[in-house]
């Protein structure tokens, strides 16, 4: 049964100042100065936010960036936010790697390097990461992107899987995505009929109540006359086909609501960058 409790989430959108760290999160907590305690239940930053994502294309360049886990500037932030709002905070940053890993991936990514032809190989180093944090100012979870977009390949290591936390009331069983994860596995043909839907399909696997996406998601470039990018929003949409289609994707004629029916439904939150960024635009929207 679908719960009764009305469930709040603030998406905070903006533009920032590649590499400017510090100057973007007083640019979000600015942003975030008049929410009150309790206003929400769930507080949403996108992809890479504090640092920027698409300018960093290769190690050298995002090193600076990285950040560790629980003490660097984006947790500390969400922890400070989450604790004045008494919410949870979820937001995306580039992770710095442990020692640990770095040996792992320097000597699995031997042969790797001997065995490109292109002229550009990359140093695992970091992760696109996301950190959630509780109404308490502590750490919940963290998650890593899972399908890496061709500037993360250069310096990012891979996620292992999707991520599902399961939270208190409103908010309840919510899975994570980011970005690029709501496409098909580089390699896979994807068919609107068929899929494959990897992250819509698995948060239905896990019965999510929300799915989130933290995005830094391009402008199609195809609505040039409208405020609204209708190519991208069809298309994430279409991505999430199972989710609001039913069991059987391949039969129009067994399309269900599952709403209607059980009275169970996923809300997808997806959070996206704004401005430009490397001469690209960023797609501005949230649903």
């Amino acid at each position: 049964m679908a719960s009764s409790t009305p469930l709040r989430i603030a998406v905070v959108q903006f533009a920032p100042k590649i590499g400017q760290v510090q100057a973007n999160i007083r640019r979000a907590r600015e942003l975030c100065r008049k929410l009150q305690p309790r206003s929400v239940d769930l507080i949403c930053f996108p992809e890479m936010i504090m640092s920027g994502e698409l300018q960093f294309e290769s190690a050298r360049s995002i090193s600076p960036y990285l950040e560790h886990p629980k003490t660097g500037p984006t947790s500390q932030f969400c922890s400070e936010l989450s604790e004045r709002i008494q919410c949870f905070v979820f937001a995306g940053y580039p992770e710095r790697l442990a020692s640990e890993e770095l040996n792992i991936k320097a000597h699995d990514s031997q042969h790797e390097t001997e065995a490109t032809a292109d002229s550009t190989t990359s140093q695992i180093i970091g992760a696109n990461s996301a950190v959630l944090y509780g109404p308490d100012g502590e750490w919940v979870g963290h998650y890593r992107k899972t399908n890496l977009f061709v500037t993360d390949k250069t310096w990012a290591k891979p996620g292992t899987a999707f991520a599902t936390l399961h939270l208190p009331s409103p908010l309840r069983t919510v899975s994570f995505g980011i970005c690029n994860d709501l496409n098909a596995t580089e390699g896979e043909v994807w068919r609107i009929e068929s899929g494959p839907y990897e992250l819509a399909d698995y948060a239905v696997s896990q019965n999510a109540d929300t799915l989130i996406l933290l995005n830094a998601w391009l402008d199609s470039g195809t609505e040039k006359e409208e405020e609204t990018d209708w190519y991208t929003l069809n298309y994430w949409a279409a991505r999430l086909r199972p989710l609001w289609v039913g069991d059987d994707v391949t039969s129009e004629e067994n399309r269900s609501n599952e709403a209607t029916e059980d009275g169970k439904e996923t809300i997808v939150v997806v959070c996206n960058r704004t401005g430009e960024e490397n001469g690209k635009s960023l797609y501005i929207h949230q649903i």
